[in-house]
């Protein structure tokens, strides 16, 4: 009998498969990945690709149970923002290690996550729900205090997210994630639900943290500093940078709100993915907690203990063995999510041996194929690529992504 251990990855699109596949051959681990469409190797593949439909979680938890009474599984990890919720009501069927299913869901869910953070005492943006088939100018005209951003309850990565200065922009808006949600495939996972958030507006920077929650308690694994602007309209990342240049204090405050949301929603085993507003008035504001790792290729930048990564990490846990080390390598590092710039077929990116051959520059991967069509964030879903430093300091990671950027010329028809 085989007594490899098996963990089911469960991704929709996500571009980190390959990277998790590449972890768990260095640890010994058989990863079958779970999707929401069948592979043509499937027949020749001895288990290790399953058919799982995201659209009706019901129904695939169900298909994750029957797959696991054929190849039993050590452990479960779901990917992306459409899959954590499934993996952890399958993980709660089969007894393996898991978060409650009630919890991710929750911070799944924009206006549920305010609503416990609200109850919970935590500093909170004052948010109403709408429903999308309402009348945005009538809608537009509830909201009496002016700037407010506006989002679709379950979608990722800045997609949807719009700033409305006054009633007009917040009607303009309104239609256009309207159009988003309409475009959303179910198969996914995200279930595009036909509400719209509309929260108060805080001005102020953003970071982004990243921890194992192990035994409900938070290991903290990065701290980003995110340097570029998010003023809106619309609020695509860019560059991240750890470790972090805030005042000691300040970075204390935010772990101790981000520990603090962790709480409220009963999240406590598993990576876990935070973005804070650091508003004036207010403090470090959770903006975000999700039950799921680092999105994108932007985890290629964290290494642990003795090289390792990510991506070992999480698979490690899920089996319930210890990490040699949950320590960051103390080189300072970056990534940039490269922007779509405009709407169109992309040609090609020009100048990529010039962004290469920047000092402290160690990758930059083009994660789109020439042919492609595209479009920005919000109304897209991606970026076109991801670009990696390390350097002495901070600044200079943050310098060297700025000029190798700057080399970058997307040709897009």
């Amino acid at each position: 009998m085989d007594e490899t251990p098996r963990l089911l990855l469960i991704p929709t699109t996500s571009y980190r498969t390959k990277d998790f596949l590449a972890a768990g051959r260095r640890l010994g681990v058989e990863v079958a990945v779970g999707s929401n469409r069948d592979s043509v190797l499937a027949p020749l593949a001895d288990g290790r690709t399953t058919r799982v439909e995201f659209a009706d979680a019901g129904r695939a938890v169900d298909q994750i149970a029957r797959y696991a009474a054929r190849y039993p599984l050590a452990g479960i990890v779901g990917v992306d923002e459409g899959t954590t919720t499934i993996a952890a009501t399958a993980s709660d069927r089969l007894g393996l290690p898991h978060n409650h299913p009630a919890a991710v869901a929750a911070s799944a869910n924009k206006y549920r996550f305010r609503q416990v953070l609200t109850e919970a005492g935590l500093p909170q943006p004052v948010a109403r729900l709408f429903a999308a088939a309402d009348d945005p100018l009538a809608t537009a005209r509830q909201i009496n205090n002016y700037p407010v951003v506006l989002k679709p309850l379950q979608l990722s990565g800045g997609r949807g997210v719009i700033r409305a200065d006054d009633a007009q922009a917040f009607a303009r808006a309104f239609e256009r994630i309207r159009t988003i949600l309409a475009e959303t495939s179910e198969d996914t996972g995200l279930g595009a639900k036909p509400y719209l958030l509309a929260e108060e507006y805080l001005p102020g920077g953003e970071v982004a943290l990243e921890g194992l929650l192990i035994g409900g308690r938070l290991h903290v694994l990065a701290l980003f500093d995110k340097p570029d602007p998010m003023h809106g309209p619309t609020f695509e990342e860019t560059i991240l940078v750890t470790p972090s240049r805030l005042p000691e204090a300040t970075q204390r405050l935010v772990v101790e709100r981000t520990e603090a949301a962790i709480r409220a929603l009963g999240l406590t085993e598993g990576p876990v993915h935070a973005e804070l507003r650091l508003s004036k008035d207010q403090g470090p504001v959770p903006i975000e907690i999700a039950a799921r790792s680092i999105g994108g290729l932007c985890a290629r930048a964290l290494r642990f203990g003795a090289g390792v990564s990510l991506e070992e990490l999480i698979i490690q846990h899920a089996l319930g063995r210890p990490a040699a080390s949950l320590e960051r390598e103390s080189t300072p590092v970056g990534v940039m999510m490269l922007p779509v710039p405009r709407a169109g077929r992309l040609k090609e990116v020009r100048g990529q041996a010039e962004a290469r051959s920047v000092a402290d520059i160690v990758d930059l991967r083009i994660t789109i194929a020439a042919g492609t069509q595209v479009r920005p964030l919000p109304d897209g879903d991606c970026y076109l690529g991801f670009l990696f430093a390390r350097a002495d300091t901070p600044e200079a990671v943050e310098v060297a992504l700025r000029r190798a950027y700057a080399h970058l010329d997307p040709r897009i028809a």
